[in-house]
């Protein structure tokens, strides 16, 4: 693929921002500890700096994707980095967990408001030939934040303070707002009214379900806390539905899921990031609780799973051009699946690391070929002036998968296992990362319902084939200005 210098510019600087944002949702894994010791904090408490984050941005996509295709994708990007960078600013400030925890929700709605519009930008900035692989380019940009913020957190927290996770992206944030500002061509799509009552009903949903997941151990699964938590969430995620079915202006366009392929790519992506921050998690956990490694020797040692990624994602982005989006999101979902099945069966106290490497390996290879193709598959599923729309949601999905991910094998976890002990410590953490792989397999199976088709049409959202000529007529303004 040759690029000009303005698609240069485009893959750079989109690929650059969504690292931050993806990097932030689990930087802050390996430095709990430090933040727990420093702010007097409980464990419970803790997990809402990393839920305060995810949900926020998980439930305000949607609105930033709307927000770009009527405002203008380049003008939003650079308001949301400059909330990010600010809000980063309160975090590295923060006096206490309370403080830590807005800043974080903070962090989060800028992040809402640059993912979508990134990829947006980038859809509008190549041609359908050349779109496939740059988004494998930017998946494998943005995957090594998911996967490498363990290990960034472990490095800045042994050998600084906690605080510089977050100092770091102040500097990033204010080299970038004037790059955007003047190397980005601008880009719209089609101008919708803002959803408001579906952007609260779809935060109490993914509020009352996460509150109910995180709390159930704690509080009791019968207890009216989570009952109530879960009644609540369910309530609101059908009223969701409902509403936007009717409303003339949808946060989600309910008929994009009339497609095969939106619907199961967005359900694999979904159960793929699960089970990714599952792993992310709980592995980080077990080198440090029972294997006795420090916050840099941890993520020093997930590398074998990092690395994959960034090295066979773009392969893999490639390769569904010829292949075709299905084939790759099954087999790398089972890799995933079979690399955290392996290591729940031989998990125990004394297990020494060489044995982790070959499981590591085959989930990271797995977790590369699937992330760029889920996402195609939801967002060749679209026409191109809906892509804002398509990215939005698949990203929200991304998130909430995130929040589910880590809230539902924690608390098979803390039902089988605990902190008391090494012993205990792996008899959860094997329960957990089977859940995970159990995750993952059912991504696969969802997989399974991408349509085969020609890998290079993209159907649109009634199930017609939206070719190169149509994408470049439906959104002119999206190509046009791009330096030469």
């Amino acid at each position: 693929m040759k690029m000009t210098v303005g698609q240069r510019w485009v893959l750079a600087l989109t690929s650059l921002a969504g690292l931050m944002m993806v990097l932030d949702a689990l930087v802050v894994t390996t430095a709990l500890h430090a933040i727990q010791l420093d702010l007097h904090a409980s464990l419970g408490a803790l997990e809402w700096t990393i839920n305060a984050y995810n949900l926020s941005f998980a439930v305000l996509l949607m609105a930033g994707a709307a927000l770009g295709d009527r405002y203008g994708r380049r003008r939003v990007l650079a308001s949301g980095l400059g909330v990010f960078t600010v809000a980063s600013a309160g975090c590295a400030l923060a006096p206490s967990l309370g403080w830590l925890i807005a800043a974080r929700a903070a962090q989060g709605i800028g992040a809402a408001a640059i993912m979508p519009v990134a990829v947006a930008l980038l859809s509008a900035a190549f041609e359908p030939a050349q779109r496939t692989r740059a988004l494998g380019l930017f998946a494998a940009t943005t995957g090594l934040g998911t996967l490498g913020g363990p290990l960034l957190g472990g490095a800045v927290v042994q050998g600084l303070t906690w605080q510089w996770i977050f100092w770091i992206n102040v500097p990033i944030g204010l080299l970038l707002v004037p790059l955007v500002r003047t190397r980005l061509p601008e880009s719209f799509g089609l101008a919708r009214r803002l959803d408001f009552a579906g952007i609260a009903l779809v935060s109490i949903a993914a509020f009352g379900l996460v509150w109910g997941l995180i709390r159930g151990n704690e509080s009791g699964w019968g207890s009216a806390e989570v009952v109530t938590g879960f009644i609540l969430g369910a309530a609101a995620l059908a009223g969701f539905v409902r509403w936007e079915s009717r409303t003339p202006a949808p946060l989600i366009p309910m008929g994009f899921f009339a497609s095969r392929a939106f619907s199961a790519g967005n359900a694999a992506g979904f159960l793929l990031t699960a089970s990714i921050f599952s792993g992310a998690f709980f592995f980080t956990q077990f080198l440090q609780v029972v294997m006795h490694y420090g916050p840099l020797g941890a993520g020093l040692r997930l590398a074998p799973w990092t690395v994959t990624l960034f090295l066979v994602a773009p392969i893999a982005g490639r390769q569904v051009n010829r292949f075709g989006e299905r084939p790759l999101v099954v087999l790398g979902l089972v890799m995933q699946a079979a690399g955290y099945g392996w290591i729940a069966l031989m998990a125990r106290p004394d297990l020494p690391y060489p044995m982790l490497l070959a499981p590591f390996v085959i989930a990271g290879i797995g977790a590369s070929m699937a992330i760029p193709s889920a996402q195609g598959a939801v967002l060749r599923a679209v026409p191109i002036t809906a892509v804002g729309a398509a990215s939005g949601t698949y990203n929200a999905l991304r998130q909430l998968g995130g929040a589910f991910g880590i809230a539902v094998p924690a608390a098979i976890f803390a039902a089988v296992g605990g902190y008391s002990s090494a012993r205990a410590f792996t008899d959860g953490f094997v329960a957990a990362i089977a859940t995970a792989a159990l995750l993952a397999l059912l991504g696969a199976v969802l997989g399974l319902l991408i349509p085969a088709g020609a890998p290079g049409a993209a159907p649109d959202a009634v199930g017609g084939p939206l070719t190169a000529e149509s994408a470049a007529s439906a959104a002119p303004v999206g190509r046009a200005g791009l330096p030469a």
